[in-house]
């Protein structure tokens, strides 16, 4: 096409008629792709006038909340970036952190929350070509990255030191529209449900890379702890999709009939139990304990626990992030058991395919409600109160 635009020097600007902001010359070389042209023009102004220029979202205005539904602008995207239409958002823990300012890491304030954004593609920057308008896509933890540091180029984007947070450093995906690196965005298959997938963008994809960080092969024992929660809930499904047996740890009824329903194969329940330490341990084949456990609790208590029923060689893969919380472990029992304590944080882009296509298959299966974008605050309270098993969706229209 642009060498036959080319052709347009060779006459004289009199035969040169506007078309839009195209410029087609009347010549019989190119006059045929003038319909083709017009349709272009077309159809880059219907997908502009279907962009508003402003979207409801939920802003938080200070450190402590609470989160406002408000109007704001709707942004736009950069030459490297898309913006996406959210049509349905995971609420994770992490955001009642942001919006609490639990961690050292500062955010930006005023923020809108939010990392588990699925949503159409409605527009993209002139260096953006892999990702197409109408593609479905989603908003990660992970927004960008330089891609050029040491970290990057081994596939350790999260640990980039220039990495651009959703719903923490730059605005996520509790709004109508948000904007991610090209690059980061999670591709997202046509046939997926959008409500359904938003969990697995963030919940789905933690607790599947710390199950590969935690070294655990098919068929042995994985202790998950916190697995009512939404983290959870999803552990145990990647973990029997994965071929491993788990051992679900938490408190109460309601979530102990969950942890089953999605696969669990032993339940312990910390209110009820006298002594977790051999309670999980009597869960295990061999009476050792499991091979590696699962630490997504937001408290700091099973932190100081893990050590003490994994069995020797095993794994303890921390997740959560309790608020001021610290990490103990005998020093003389972790070298003579040789147990390994290591940290997982978010998966890499190829982590998020891998993590996508188990959804795909049909093998993950994320509980959830949904509930109106306004209804945020409600959720975070609710969170608070430690009242929610599996997750929450928020639809951006309500």
């Amino acid at each position: 096409m642009f060498a036959a635009l080319n052709v347009f020097k060779f006459a004289s600007s009199s035969s040169i008629k506007p078309l839009g902001s195209i410029l087609i010359r009347q010549h019989p070389r190119i006059s045929i792709l003038a319909p083709f042209l017009h349709n272009i023009k077309a159809s880059i102004s219907t997908m502009s006038s279907t962009i508003p220029t402003e979207q409801w979202a939920q802003v938080v205005e200070k450190t402590g909340g609470p989160a406002v539904y408000k109007k704001i602008p709707v942004p736009k995207p950069g030459p490297d970036e898309v913006l996406i239409n959210i049509k349905y958002s995971g609420v994770c823990h992490t955001d009642l952190h942001a919006m609490n300012g639990d961690w050292p890491l500062p955010t930006k304030i005023p923020f809108v929350g939010g990392h588990e954004g699925a949503g159409v593609v409605v527009a993209r920057g002139e260096l953006v070509k892999d990702v197409e308008i109408g593609d479905y896509a989603g908003i990660k933890w992970l927004n960008g990255s330089c891609l050029d540091c040491s970290f990057c180029q081994q596939a350790d984007e999260s640990l980039c030191p220039n990495a651009l947070l959703s719903g923490y450093t730059v605005d996520g995906s509790f709004q109508q529209y948000a904007i991610g690196k090209a690059a980061h965005v999670a591709r997202i298959p046509k046939e997926c449900s959008l409500e359904a997938i938003a969990p697995i963008l963030c919940a789905g994809l933690t607790v599947y890379k710390a199950l590969k960080e935690s070294g655990a092969r098919p068929g042995q024992q994985v202790a998950i702890v916190g697995a009512g929660g939404g983290l959870g809930s999803l552990a145990i499904q990647y973990a029997k999709a994965m071929g491993l047996h788990t051992i679900a740890i938490d408190g109460g009824e309601e979530k102990g009939k969950m942890c089953k329903s999605l696969g669990s194969e032993d339940y312990i329940d910390f209110f009820t139990s006298k002594n977790l330490v051999q309670d999980v341990k009597n869960a295990t084949t061999d009476g050792f304990g499991p091979h590696a456990v699962l630490l997504l609790a937001v408290s700091e208590g099973p932190f100081q626990q893990a050590s003490e029923y994994v069995r020797s060689r095993g794994s303890i893969v921390c997740v959560g992030l309790p608020a001021n919380a610290y990490l103990k472990a005998p020093v003389f029992d972790t070298v003579v058991r040789m147990i390994n304590i290591k940290g997982s944080y978010v998966g890499n882009r190829q982590d998020t395919a891998e993590a996508i296509d188990f959804f795909r298959r049909g093998l993950i299966k994320a509980p959830y409600k949904v509930t109106g974008l306004s209804k945020l605050q409600e959720i975070f309270d609710l969170m608070k109160a430690n009242k929610i098993a599996g997750r929450y969706v928020v639809d951006t229209s309500k």
